[in-house]
């Protein structure tokens, strides 16, 4: 298993069923990726989560591990399925079906950045779009399920808190929210990947922290949530997206002057959030 697909932080002592996860906030972006393709090094970054990974640095300091992804998401969309192979941009695939993820370039080998912006000039070999999802995917998606499973077996349940970030551009579009646009949308594919309990305590975290919250659109899950949601089995997935311009310069990749406070704002989200998880005694020992 490389020791670049993911990074992984561990409390000292787990104290959760929950498990915080940032997929799309990897900054890998090495030299040889960024010759293979057309656009600079700031543009490449413009679907990156950027700093998500940062926001919920926390998790460990309240007994949950935070799981991040290393490679960015330009390469490889960790919540994509490794089918979701695109053959605009892989030569030898062949097309499958309508997938409207991939027929809009954002399979799980990205064919553009925000914006519709192609990220190469020609094609990839499938030995390497494989290569990529082999190296990166499976580890990745090993380790989330192997965090996910610990916590179930020592728990009896297990929520995943999957993180993201949206471009301010798709708040624009959004409908008021209480007394203005959402800040936070909470996917929970309209109550098939989480009890509806659990994403009520979720939303109330961020609702006592003074941020205006909305569910499921534009954004209710992908295939992360779609994948390890399972409430049946006690394991939910809540995916969350947070408003970059609370906290970043998107023009520029850059935190802005409330990236702190909003990072100290969400130590008590994480907290809350963090406490639903500690509510039933663990079954077996550590």
């Amino acid at each position: 298993m490389p020791d670049t697909a993911f990074s992984v932080n561990l409390p000292q002592k787990l104290a959760s069923a929950v498990v915080f996860a940032s997929p799309h906030s990897g900054t890998d972006y090495t030299d040889s990726f960024l010759a293979q393709s057309i656009l600079g090094r700031k543009v490449i970054r413009s679907s990156e989560d950027a700093f998500v990974d940062r926001l919920f640095a926390a998790a460990p300091d309240f007994g949950a591990p935070l799981l991040t992804a290393v490679k960015p998401r330009a390469y490889l969309d960790l919540n994509r399925s490794p089918d979701e192979l695109d053959p605009a941009v892989i030569e030898g695939v062949q097309r499958r079906g309508q997938n409207p993820r991939v027929a809009s370039g954002l399979g799980v080998i990205p064919r553009v950045v925000a914006n519709g912006r192609a990220i190469y000039r020609g094609k990839l070999t499938l030995a390497e779009a494989e290569q990529r999802i082999r190296c990166c995917w499976h580890p990745y998606h090993k380790a989330l399920k192997g965090l996910l499973d610990r916590a179930h077996r020592q728990f009896g349940q297990a929520i995943l808190v999957d993180c993201h970030s949206m471009p301010h551009e798709a708040v624009d579009t959004m409908a008021p929210c209480g007394s203005g646009k959402p800040e936070v949308v909470l996917g929970d594919r309209f109550g098939a990947a989480a009890d509806n309990s659990i994403v009520d305590r979720i939303e109330a975290a961020f609702a006592a922290a003074g941020l205006r919250v909305a569910r499921n659109t534009p954004f209710a899950g992908a295939y992360i949530a779609q994948t390890y949601g399972r409430p049946s089995r006690r394991q939910h997935a809540v995916q969350i997206e947070i408003d970059r311009a609370l906290y970043m310069d998107e023009a520029n990749v850059c935190p802005n002057a409330n990236f702190e406070p909003l990072q100290q704002l969400l130590r008590q989200v994480i907290a809350e959030i963090a406490m639903i998880g500690r509510e039933e005694m663990p079954l077996a020992a550590e």
